[in-house]
């Protein structure tokens, strides 16, 4: 298991001081960040080339405004995982960032297997950002290479990536300064830039932050035009990641409505969700404001973790994900709602045919407080990019799931109510069919509810004094979706639940329940939640031997 450095998710001085010094800086630098330059291009600033910047904005060849809507995925550890790209295309997503090595402190990337990942990005239909991850933390960890390293390393890509505009962003270097003197970061940022402009990229520049990409202490946020106007294309982008630093809403909205209103183009590169010991983020604010102001975002990371509280599925699985998976991919602003193809896979502003109507849906499966609904798929002249499920009542309808497949779950239903529900099918140019014929229906009765077909996994992903990390995989081992749920179990060492995330644990003495959040509430037939939870421990930390959910026994596995 290849050891990321994600250590940069820290605070590394009091997480309230940080903020506050972040919020003065930020008061400091609005005039650099001012709209009243907003708008100037770069001298020289030459013809776009497929995807480009302009009006601080991303867009393709054709003038097409493009949101990023995908994930990071750890290539260069794990090679051989190339199915991940068909994975996360069939999930919804527009985007996949790929993580490289240019050979500094891992194994180089071969011009012949970019090529390769490049290849398999258009296959799938995705936008292929391509990042170099060994200058992370550059300053603070000895182990980092220079930007001007990775620069090179680009630079003999050249052949490789040449006439790949339309589908190739360059992500110069990961998180290419620590937390040390951070303002050193500017001038060899402005000088990579220059560099691979001098040596005829085109391609659209993907520019990471200092502080481990997290720029707590404003450095890119105070230096962003200067960098942007260095480059005499104007096509540059700026990466912001967001981690345990970002944990209020202000933080987050008032770091990315500041590029926003200086024309200043952003897009969170990396986020996490789950809380670690430094903190929890607030991703409900990112993605919700990322959608409310039309910026990318590429959640972190598809699989294969060191510490796998930020896998969006296990295993590489597509059909487990992680807690934060459906998080990312179903729930509320994310990648199977928001997401649109790129219009250069043949959709477009030139493609005005409609997706034909889908076929009347059906339930599939009840529960007292969700549905699952299936219908006939639509077709289109270039391709469906997904389903939108309303539901319909008193003269008005309600989104209430987005799905990239002819299949949905409808959560938080009533008890023992009815409910009419209809499907549209759109395309990647945002076309929309008719709506399909309706569907009526009623939920069970809440006494009703069945007991569970399950099997639990238990894990402890790490320990140190006085307290430990641990992992709960609950899976419907059933032929119907579980919701709601609650499980049960026990602790017998006086072990403690701390904080918890994809659901919320309440504690009497060693017995524990647990209750889903919004995004877990419901387990699909065959399917996975995980939850993860920090807790505190004694000298012995005896793993529970017994779990039920909604009073059903489950079985245990490894």
């Amino acid at each position: 298991m290849h050891t990321t450095p994600r250590e940069s998710r820290q605070r590394p001085l009091s997480a309230r001081l940080l903020t506050a010094l972040a919020a003065l800086i930020g008061l400091a630098v609005l005039g650099a960040l001012s709209p009243a330059v907003a708008l100037a291009q770069p001298l020289g600033a030459q013809a776009a080339i497929g995807l480009h910047i302009g009006d601080g904005r991303l867009l393709e060849g054709n003038g097409n405004d493009f949101v990023m809507r995908g994930v990071n995925h750890a290539h260069t550890w794990y090679p051989g995982e190339t199915q991940s790209l068909a994975d996360v295309k069939a999930l919804g997503a527009n985007t996949v960032r790929v993580v490289l090595s240019d050979g500094h402190r891992w194994s180089e990337n071969s011009p012949e297997d970019v090529a390769a990942v490049v290849d398999q990005c258009k296959a799938n239909r995705l936008i292929c950002v391509l990042e170099v991850h060994d200058t992370t933390g550059y300053g603070e960890d000895a182990a980092a290479g220079t930007l001007d390293h990775a620069a090179d390393y680009w630079i003999g890509l050249k052949d490789v990536l040449a006439g790949e505009e339309d589908y190739v962003v360059v992500n110069i270097g990961n998180e290419p300064w620590g937390n040390t003197d951070p303002a050193g970061w500017t001038e060899p940022t402005i000088a990579a830039v220059e560099k691979l402009r001098a040596a005829g990229f085109q391609h659209t520049i993907m520019i990471d932050a200092p502080n481990w990409g997290q720029d707590w202490q404003g450095v890119m946020r105070a230096d962003a035009r200067s960098v942007y106007d260095a480059d005499p294309t104007g096509n540059l982008i700026f990466s912001i990641h967001m981690y345990s630093v970002y944990d209020t809403a202000q933080e987050i909205t008032d770091y990315l409505n500041a590029f926003v209103a200086a024309g200043l183009p952003i897009l969170i590169g990396e986020f996490g969700g789950p809380a670690d010991q430094w903190g929890d983020p607030d991703e409900n604010t990112m993605m919700a404001t990322a959608e409310q102001l039309g910026l990318g975002y590429l959640a972190w990371s598809w699989s294969g973790n060191t510490d796998p509280v930020l896998d969006l599925a296990l295993d590489f699985d597509p059909s487990r994900l992680s807690a934060w998976g459906e998080r990312i991919f179903h729930g509320a602003d994310g990648i199977a709602r928001t997401s649109k193809e790129a219009t250069v896979y043949g959709g477009g502003p030139d493609d005005t045919q409609a997706p034909t109507t889908p076929g009347t849906p059906t339930a599939t499966a009840t529960t007292d407080s969700s549905v699952t609904l299936g219908w006939t798929a639509a077709t289109d002249d270039v391709g469906v990019a997904g389903y939108d499920v309303v539901r319909v009542g008193d003269g008005a309808e309600t989104e209430v799931a987005a799905s990239a497949t002819n299949t949905a779950t409808v959560t938080g239903l009533t008890a023992d109510t009815t409910y009419t529900f209809a499907v549209y099918a759109r395309d990647a140019a945002g076309n929309r069919s008719a709506r399909s014929a309706t569907v009526d229906v009623t939920t069970r009765d809440g006494g009703s509810t069945p007991g569970a077909s399950c099997s639990v996994g238990y894990r402890v992903v790490g320990e140190w004094p006085g307290g430990f990390q641990g992992e709960i995989a609950i899976r419907n081992t059933g032929t119907a979706p579980i919701s709601p749920w609650t499980l049960a179990f026990a602790f017998t060492d006086g072990q403690t639940i701390t904080n918890m995330w994809g659901g919320t644990a309440t504690q009497d003495a060693g017995a524990v329940r647990v209750a889903p959040a919004s995004y877990t509430s419901t387990i699909p037939a065959g399917g996975t939640v995980t939850l993860g939870f920090t807790g505190g421990k004694g000298a012995a930390n005896t793993a529970p031997t017994g779990f039920s959910l909604n009073g059903a026994a489950c079985t245990t596995t490894k």
